[in-house]
């Protein structure tokens, strides 16, 4: 039985496996239906708001034959007291897997240790792994010519900007993704918000080096780098803060005069949604560079791609 918590807890090897098959799965759609999880019901456990991750998890276990279970954590009795491990016994009696969007990381571990079926991490407050496959394999379409089997090996080499909030749950997928598929991660942040010793001690578990770099100057990191990638600056649960951090935040906005600074061919990222004139001009956000809307697409088809791997 295999998890996906974590960008590492697929091999390089799997990884261009999983490239491979949502390819096919996103050349197919509508025609070559996968049977992957027939007869197999999914739970589907939000303890966050969302749109692209529910809904793209919803239509790719349907996809793949399934039925998807949605469950809100609000409605059921972990939200009174009831153990994340007994939680994680009864539903593996019911379900066949389960993706699980919530705040603490080691809900997802507990959940993981607990229960006997799959588990997906659909975001952590710690990590953001299928959104970091998706906007891997995004990037990978355009620079491997259309070639699924040379989409992990065109990732390597490559430079990535990340600006703002750089010990994110976001940024944190790129620190550990990057290191594990040899992809330069340039991080710009204000003093305060650079990488946590947790992301720190990830790294050293999954046998990783550091590879990447932490600056206060947007302009030298944004330099020479093949795609620029944000994210919010205020995040669900960070209201109170919303003034200062976007004061605090402000020098990191990714506009055009610091795309600029990037190859003439580099992309604008976002994992959405978007607050224009915040961490992102509306400029951008419109621009030829931006493939914002293929990334939320691509959600559903690597997504699709991991499920059908942990149910191999």
């Amino acid at each position: 039985m295999r998890h996906f918590l974590k960008e590492t807890d697929l091999t390089i090897a799997e990884t261009a496996s999983v490239f491979t098959h949502a390819a096919a799965l996103k050349a197919g759609r509508g025609r070559n239906q996968s049977t992957a999880l027939a007869k197999q019901s999914w739970g589907l456990l939000f303890f966050k708001k969302s749109t692209r991750t529910r809904v793209s998890f919803q239509v790719g276990v349907h996809e793949l034959g399934g039925l998807p279970v949605m469950l809100n954590a609000d409605d059921m009795q972990i939200s009174r007291g009831e153990t994340v491990a007994d939680t994680a016994k009864v539903l593996s009696r019911y379900l066949h897997g389960m993706v699980i969007r919530c705040h603490e990381h080691k809900l997802l571990e507990d959940f993981a240790q607990s229960g006997t079926m799959p588990v997906v991490n659909a975001l952590s407050d710690f990590l953001h792994p299928c959104q970091f496959m998706t906007d891997m394999f995004t990037l990978a379409e355009r620079w491997s010519k259309g070639k699924p089997e040379q989409y992990a090996a065109s990732l390597k080499g490559r430079k990535i900007a990340f600006l703002g909030d750089t010990a994110c749950n976001m940024a944190n997928s790129f620190v550990l993704g990057g290191a594990a598929l040899g992809i330069e991660i340039a991080l710009a942040g204000p003093k305060g918000y650079e990488p946590t010793d947790e992301i720190r001690q990830q790294l050293k578990r999954d046998g990783l080096k550091e590879t990447f770099t932490f600056t206060t100057d947007a302009k030298e990191a944004v330099k020479g780098a093949d795609m620029v990638y944000t994210d919010v600056w205020v995040s669900m649960g960070m209201e109170a803060e919303k003034a200062e951090r976007l004061k605090t935040m402000q020098p990191y906005q990714v506009n055009a005069g610091l795309m600029k600074l990037a190859k003439p061919d580099a992309y604008f990222m976002h994992c959405l949604p978007a607050h224009p004139g915040e961490e992102v001009t509306a400029e951008v956000l419109a621009s030829p560079q931006s493939i914002i809307f293929d990334q939320a697409e691509n959600r559903l088809h690597v997504q699709k791609a991991i499920l059908a791997f942990l149910t191999r």
